[in-house]
């Protein structure tokens, strides 16, 4: 099974979303340098004039719906969204004709405390327009391809800048909502040096950790451990196996708190690597499983003998603790999915199949459990009554006299 989800999150990320290919010429003017930006489609166009410290440049995007919006920035300070002066493109609320606004993207923005309102950039923009991919009987649509065009002054003897880009669903009056927020759009960041074409995408290191992460998670929180549970509800009753069942239950479940505590230690390093992506929920339902995982592992140091009087006690603490655990290792799992951008990948599906398979095995198992547990209470109520043992003792006498 490792092997196999190892293969598909490979291929998967082996073959990164086409981009479209970059051009230097467009239909109102021609660039110097151009470069494939490494997601959402996208392109850059630009000419740089080191004697006047200007930048002229070409932003090609494309629209994910007719009623969304487009947008390409700049952060003087750092690669990351938080800081970016961007030009935001979106159909015009009154006349449906394409606008181009203004925005700066402070951290009330991302924490989504306020609304993304329109304000001019203090950078020194010069010009900038935008256009739609067929001139003006173009539609804005679904895939639609955008131009936002812009000339500005850069900071004297600096080429590196940092480029942000981004697209979203819809717009509230003039305000942009959030985008999406899957791998792939959080991923839109890159540093150009604008003088010799070189580019540097933001955290590029992170992709391999990202892989193995999501594949030790999904094997140790989301297979493992509710493998591990149903050894313990359902292999524990059968007396022919005697312990094995506990040393298997055991086994299982301390391999997957390993593997499960090396991923969530890589999920922590991508957290300082990502300084400007935060998964609220994806990171709270990872502590608390962590913390319950490591729970369940020291208490077996603390079992108490079956004799104890604190034994049950013990035990309805172990079977609450470690439920709730694997619930929630498997939703953290089909949480990392969707930031991964695999919601509707191959890797998810065999992840469900597998999920699919323990869930109809569970469910075979206590269909098969409650019949035995029906079928020695019915005997039990007999030999309390007395039926049982004496038709056991007439059936006895009658093979002894056989």
């Amino acid at each position: 099974m490792l092997i196999l989800l190892l293969n598909i999150f490979l291929s998967l990320h082996a073959n990164v979303a086409f981009s479209s290919r970059c051009t230097t010429k467009t239909a109102s003017k021609t660039f110097e340098r151009c470069t494939t930006l490494p997601t959402q489609q996208a392109s850059l166009a630009w000419s740089f004039h080191p004697h006047k410290a200007t930048l002229d440049l070409a932003f090609f995007g494309t629209f994910i719906s007719p009623s969304g919006w487009v947008g390409w920035g700049i952060n003087p300070i750092s690669p990351e969204m938080t800081g970016t002066r961007a030009l935001i493109a979106f159909p015009d609320p009154s006349s449906g004709q394409i606008v181009l606004l203004p925005y700066i993207l402070d951290p009330t923005v991302k924490l989504q405390k306020n609304s993304l309102l329109s304000r001019p950039l203090d950078i020194h923009v010069i010009s900038s327009s935008v256009a739609l991919y067929g001139g003006r009987m173009a539609t804005i649509h679904d895939g639609a391809t955008i131009q936002i065009y812009a000339t500005l002054k850069v900071p004297t003897n600096k080429t590196k800048i940092h480029f942000i880009w981004n697209r979203g669903l819809y717009v509230q009056g003039y305000s942009p909502t959030i985008h999406p927020t899957t791998l792939n759009d959080l991923s839109s960041i890159t540093t150009i040096d604008v003088l010799s074409g070189t580019s540097t995408k933001s955290n590029t290191n992170t992709g391999t950790l990202k892989i193995v992460h999501g594949i030790l998670n999904a094997v140790s929180w989301g297979i493992l451990l509710p493998v591990g549970a149903i050894t313990a509800r359902y292999l524990r009753h059968i007396q022919a196996i005697g312990p094995a069942w506990f040393y298997a239950h055991a086994g299982i479940q301390v391999l997957a708190v390993f593997l499960g505590t090396i991923g969530f230690s890589i999920g922590i390093k991508l957290g300082e690597l990502s300084p400007g992506r935060v998964f609220g929920l994806h990171r709270k339902l990872a502590f608390a499983a962590f913390c319950l995982g490591w729970l369940q592992t020291l208490a077996l140091l603390f079992r108490p003998k079956t004799t104890h009087k604190f034994r049950k006690y013990w035990k309805s603490y172990h079977h609450f603790v470690g439920y709730a655990c694997v619930l929630l290792g498997v939703i953290n799992v089909f949480q990392g999915f969707e930031i991964m951008g695999e919601g509707t990948s191959y890797a998810k599906l065999v992840y469900c199949l597998c999920l699919s398979t323990l869930l109809g095995v569970c469910i075979a198992l206590e269909v098969n459990s409650w019949v035995i547990f029906c079928r020695k209470s019915k005997e039990e109520k007999l030999r309390r009554e007395g039926i049982f043992g004496d038709i056991y003792d007439k059936g006895s006498g009658s093979i002894a006299r056989g």
